[in-house]
């Protein structure tokens, strides 16, 4: 499956879902080496519940890399890593990589040296890190297929984040040979663009990177627990060294030329629609040809539907899709439901649901449990409730419930 679309009310928990995986993948990449050593674990607990926010959270993914089935899972409280495990399924059969609980660390069979590999990193993990980030900057690779699916292989969009027009010019400047496709689909969103100009940022971004490199080849050469230390604390640094680097350099930028003049828009200048479009295409660009899970939150908030549907189709077919790449995104737009020129835009496995119920929790159900019939109206049945999944709001009238509010003596009561 290529696409999976999320519905559901406000608040009802869709961004949630994505919140749990971006949490995952944040944990991975940064616990060991930007989490404070002596600070909170930074999750977020069910809120609504007293008894729930002193109980741990458990995450758990399963994804297929080159084909072979992977489970991670933690469990985790404001405090420490109670549980970590990760699993590989070659030939369908449980290979152990690592777990880890109260008793320590164990790696299994399929990894060289575990014992001493164990030792070492028993000595150098904190309670509040992951083994997998530890493993990684250990440069341990029996962990790194799972680590480089987290930390490259998931692409979450956040809009607000980095400006749309430096996204794409760095990503032109890293690919120019996308130039041709990234205009076309510019011109084919019908935003009125009819060419583009990218203007490289000037920096030491090159040298502070070069400098990372060398640091993750040290990790590798450490021969000894105490070299090995060293080497993971430098890696640290040379890290926060690009970062710092890529903040201080003055950002690329895209601009986009209107009209048959082909006059040249400041990117402040671009409609929300236009601004959420540039920074997308790379990412989608992305995940067709190198296979990554791109998700969206809301992914219909400034895309008009028409274009959400051309945008699922590359990812339904195999020409466009030659990576592999999925398509996860939460919306509320039910007319993705229905047909697209007599075309189901999104096929019945690819449709899922979030409810909230009565104590503020939430589930994630697919439409297949309901065993559709072909041919079902499926938009139609959704905003009838069917499915639930739908705001209460639409089983009563707002202009009641503001008439009643304005009733004499209603505020007072």
């Amino acid at each position: 499956m290529h696409v999976a679309a999320v519905y559901g009310a406000n608040a009802s928990g869709k961004s949630t879902v994505l919140d749990a995986l971006n949490f995952v993948r944040d944990a991975v990449r940064d616990s060991y080496q930007r989490w404070s050593p002596t600070g909170p674990i930074p999750r977020t607990p069910f809120l609504l519940d007293d008894a729930a926010r002193s109980k741990s959270s458990w995450y758990v993914l399963e994804v297929l890399i080159d084909g072979a089935r992977w489970t991670y899972g933690v469990e985790l409280d404001d405090k420490r890593i109670i549980e970590e495990w990760l699993y590989t399924y070659p030939e369908h059969r449980r290979r152990v990589i690592f777990e880890r609980d109260a008793e320590g660390i164990r790696f299994g069979t399929a990894v060289a040296n575990r014992r001493d590999r164990a030792r070492v990193l028993s000595d150098l993990i904190r309670p509040n890190a992951l083994l997998l980030s530890l493993g990684a900057q250990a440069g341990l690779a029996e962990v790194l297929p799972m680590f480089e699916w987290l930390d490259s292989g998931l692409d979450i969009y956040a809009s607000g984040g980095v400006s749309a027009s430096s996204v794409l010019a760095n990503y032109l400047l890293a690919e120019p040979g996308r130039m041709a496709e990234v205009r076309r689909l510019l011109q084919a969103a019908d935003f009125g663009v009819t060419g583009l100009e990218v203007a490289a940022s000037r920096g030491r971004i090159a040298e502070a990177e070069t400098a990372l490199v060398e640091a993750h080849e040290a990790v590798d050469r450490a021969m000894d627990e105490q070299e090995t230390l060293r080497a993971i604390e430098e890696l640290g640094h040379a890290q926060l060294e690009v970062e710092m680097a890529r903040s201080m350099t003055p950002r690329s930028r895209v601009r986009l030329a209107h009209g048959s003049p082909g006059t040249l828009f400041e990117p402040r200048d671009e409609s929300a629609g236009t601004k959420s479009w540039m920074a997308l295409i790379p990412l989608v660009l992305e995940s067709l040809t190198s296979g990554t899970t791109l998700v969206v939150d809301e992914i219909d908030t400034s895309l008009h539907p028409r274009l959400v549907a051309r945008v699922i189709e590359l990812f339904r077919n195999p020409v466009t899709n030659t990576g592999g790449g999925q398509l996860l995104f939460t919306t509320h737009d039910a007319t993705l439901l229905g047909t697209n020129f007599g075309v189901d835009t999104l096929q019945r496995d690819e449709i899922w649901f979030v409810e909230k119920a009565a104590d503020g929790a939430s589930s994630l159900f697919a439409l297949s449990d309901f065993k559709p019939r072909k041919g079902e109206n499926t938009e139609r049945r959704y905003l009838g409730g069917s499915y639930g999944a739908v705001p209460a709001v639409f089983s009563g009238s707002l202009v009641h419930e503001l008439l009643e509010a304005r009733e004499p003596g209603h505020a007072a009561s």
